[in-house]
């Protein structure tokens, strides 16, 4: 499989949110604006990318009974020093998404490529597979939190956009939000490719 596919697969035919519905936790719970959801996304594409990367390298090295494992601990390794480096430069970023950055850990985004991508190929295509499918989950949870926070809030990072006569919708940014505007964005999403397919 060519490079191109590989990388559109990860951000459409393959979406990890709108298509595989994977990832879910932290795609509902962190998304209540555009600034969460893609904090989120660019800490899971860059440890997915990362540990792609390591996993194809180690791949011939880790005996198959203890591949899960060895996996776990690669991509631990990976979260860590996101999350220090969140701690230290963004430590608004990392106290809004708490608990969900050390969750990376078991998100299943990132064992599923570990186990069906990185363990089988080459360093370079799994390198392309773990940012295509971070950038894929990057761009689904910024959208996401982008609808939640502008019905929900009437602003869009932080700035006001419908002015203040705008009755923000509660709803969307209350967690019942989160699964309504995700059921209509994959259903918009899926609706789109398909067209175009």
């Amino acid at each position: 499989m060519s490079l191109g596919k590989i990388f559109k697969n990860g951000i459409i035919d393959e979406n990890p949110t709108f298509v595989q519905v994977i990832g879910m936790c932290p795609t509902l719970a962190v998304t209540s604006s555009a600034i969460n959801g893609m904090g989120m996304g660019l800490s899971t594409a860059v440890v997915l990318a990362c540990s792609n990367i390591a996993i194809s390298l180690l791949r011939k090295v880790i005996p198959d009974k203890i591949r899960i494992p060895a996996f776990v601990v690669v991509i631990a390794t990976f979260v860590t020093i996101v999350q220090m480096v969140l701690k230290a430069f963004v430590p608004s970023l990392d106290k809004a998404l708490g608990l969900y950055i050390p969750l990376i850990v078991v998100n299943c985004i990132i064992l599923a490529r570990a186990e069906a991508y990185a363990s089988k190929n080459g360093p370079v295509e799994s390198a392309v597979d773990g940012m295509a499918m971070g950038l894929g989950f990057t761009l689904a949870l910024t959208i996401l939190g982008a609808v939640r926070e502008i019905l929900g809030a009437g602003t869009i990072f932080g700035f006001a956009i419908l002015g203040a006569s705008y009755e923000p919708a509660l709803l969307f940014i209350l967690p019942p939000g989160a699964f309504l505007t995700l059921g209509f964005l994959m259903a918009l999403f899926n609706k789109v490719v398909k067209k175009k397919a």
